[in-house]
């Protein structure tokens, strides 16, 4: 299926009754491989990053416009409007981005949760677990928060009076703010992902009561 398509959701149960049973059981197995590597892709990964980046580029774009209205002049101001247009622009952008980013991810959560409850299989609700993957997430998100504390820290801590400006501080201490909310976002998805999967499946006569329990899914 095209990259962008999400799996359809599963048939109803009065359906799936009339369904071959082991077609049933392939396309679920199927279609959440699918689902788990969205959620927990490389390339999930990647745009969560490529969305930080973007604030990064518009708060830069808002230090640089500070930097310039401080400098005052015609060449000043100008300079200012100019990064400040930009940076807002940029901000819009990674806004809406972020926000199409968390749809496309209900989207994603949604289609899991039903097609687990659709039926059961150890073999293929054991892969969905994706221990590589979530040991990847957490990896690099632990990685990427520790570089945005001490960017944010020691930028505020290591300015001296007379060498850095309260700009300066402010520029490192946001970016850092930036890079540590990102590794957070990302730390919980893969720990709300890795909890989610150990939960057991639900038997046959079972998943009447566990529709409840699906907004555990909430932080995958």
């Amino acid at each position: 299926m095209p990259s962008r398509d999400l799996p359809p959701p599963p048939p109803p149960a009065h359906l799936r009754e009339w369904l071959d049973e082991g077609v049933v059981r392939a396309d679920r197995a199927r279609f959440l491989a699918d689902l788990s590597r969205r959620s927990l892709g490389l390339g999930r990964l990647l745009s969560l990053w490529g969305v930080a980046a973007a604030f990064a580029l518009g708060w830069t774009f808002a230090g640089l416009a500070v930097t310039a209205f401080a400098a005052g002049g015609p060449a000043g101001c100008l300079a200012g409007a100019v990064c400040s247009a930009a940076g807002t622009a940029v901000l819009l952008r990674a806004g809406l981005c972020c926000a199409r980013g968390a749809r496309r991810e209900r989207q994603v959560r949604q289609l899991l949760c039903a097609w687990v409850l659709a039926g059961r299989d150890p073999g293929a609700d054991t892969r969905l677990r994706a221990p590589a993957r979530s040991a990847v997430w957490l990896t690099a998100s632990l990685a990427l928060g520790g570089f945005g504390l001490w960017l944010a820290f020691a930028s505020a801590a290591g300015a001296r009076p007379g060498t850095d400006t309260y700009g300066e501080v402010a520029y490192f201490t946001g970016l850092g703010m930036i890079l540590w909310t990102t590794a957070l976002l990302g730390l919980a998805k893969a720990a709300a992902y890795s909890r989610w999967t150990r939960t057991p499946a639900p038997a046959a006569g079972d998943r009447p009561r566990l529709r409840v329990p699906e907004s555990r899914l909430a932080g995958v």
